[in-house]
């Protein structure tokens, strides 16, 4: 225990903070440390796990009670001081399990069984997708997704109690959520905590509910959320847009709106990472002759000269002509694949012409087929 900082200094309060200014702390640290604003930021999890379990201890007047006489020895089971209800070998098995679940609950979207179910609760994410074009992934947008989420009741301003009124304390678990039985065993006493099946959890019992949210804190609603989608972004990625899912309950945070994103395909174009594809015809007399081609770019249209003889499926590249990188400066390139387009239902007269001026014997040298080039490989 000589390692663990002061719950109170974790939390920046001091020991004659009110449950407000605690529960106000924890927010505030909470928010700062939370995991989905830190992705893969192991230093920040551990903050935020420590930041918990302080919580944990300081929101419960018993524990805190237990921790400010007796310090970690009065809220570590393996101590088994200062816990009068302790029983077999001293500890209390409920209580075990509640600090290590209880104390992390939240955490990555994992809450145990045992754990407390009346202090905070982080809402619930709200999971959507939304159809945007081939140009609109490119250049980037704004979007107003419309969803069903539920909010913090307006009326009872989330207590769930008619106003004027206030949630009671449960009588049968004094607030705790849980209640706890001793079953006698050969090996002695065991402690069972189990939720409170008055107050369901909550600690709390509301006798006069509040008319528009029927006692649960909160009313579903409509809303209009205006997204930001960035440029460069790519089909099937998903946008966090981290508190505009369901309100918490008990002061936690609210849960993240997981916007996923599809990408229309395009008639021109195909998109390879961050570069462009398209396959573009030319006739066999620009192929032939050479030409200046007007090649069409997200960007507008491009003049760009082919060279005389220049094959089916030949290749060129516009630098920068591209998809714009999603984090960061440039664009990708844009690469143009020439398809030949050979004549179809020539006439008499037409043929001879091609016969005369493309002669094999005479004007054509064929490339190398494929099968001479088999024969090389195995000679």
């Amino acid at each position: 225990m000589a390692d663990k900082r002061d719950y109170y200094e974790v939390l920046g309060v001091s020991k004659s903070a009110s449950d407000d200014e605690i529960k106000k702390a924890y927010r505030k640290e909470a928010k700062k440390y939370h995991p989905d604003l830190n992705p893969d930021n192991k230093e920040a999890e551990a903050k935020f796990k420590e930041i918990n379990e302080a919580y944990e201890i300081l929101s419960n007047p018993e524990k805190k009670q237990r921790y400010d006489q007796f310090g970690f020895a009065g809220v570590d089971p393996s101590y088994g001081a200062g816990r009068g209800d302790a029983g077999f070998g001293g500890f209390d098995f409920g209580d075990i399990f509640s600090d290590i679940f209880g104390g992390f609950g939240g955490f990555g979207g994992f809450s145990g069984a045992s754990s407390r179910r009346n202090g905070p609760k982080r809402g619930a994410d709200v999971r959507k997708t939304i159809d945007i074009t081939f140009e609109e992934a490119a250049f980037g947008c704004r979007k107003k997704i419309n969803i069903t989420a539920n909010d913090p009741c307006d009326t009872c301003h989330g207590t769930g109690a008619r106003p004027g009124t206030h949630p009671d304390k449960c009588p049968d678990c004094g607030g705790t959520g849980q209640v706890r039985t001793q079953q006698r065993t050969m090996l002695g006493y065991v402690t069972n905590v189990t939720t409170c099946p008055k107050c369901r959890g909550r600690g709390e019992i509301i006798k006069e509910p509040c008319r528009d949210c029927r006692g649960t804190g909160r009313v579903k609603r409509n809303k209009t959320i205006e997204v930001n989608i960035p440029a460069g972004i790519d089909d099937g990625r998903t946008i966090q847009l981290s508190g505009s899912g369901e309100a918490g309950d008990k002061g936690g945070l609210n849960g993240d709106l997981l916007l996923t994103v599809r990408v229309r395909p395009h008639s021109l174009f195909r998109r390879s990472d961050f570069d462009i594809l398209l396959d573009m015809p030319i006739s066999f007399v620009q192929a032939a002759l050479g030409a200046t081609l007007t090649v069409p770019t997200l960007y507008g249209n491009v003049e760009y000269d082919i060279p005389e003889g220049t094959q089916n499926g030949a290749k060129f590249r516009l630098a920068g002509k591209g998809i714009p990188y999603l984090r960061g400066k440039g664009r990708g390139d844009q690469y143009v694949t020439v398809t030949v387009e050979v004549p179809k239902g020539l006439t008499e007269t037409q043929k001879q012409l091609l016969r005369e001026q493309f002669d094999e014997d005479k004007n054509y040298r064929q490339r190398k087929s494929f099968k001479d080039k088999v024969r090389d490989v195995f000679k």
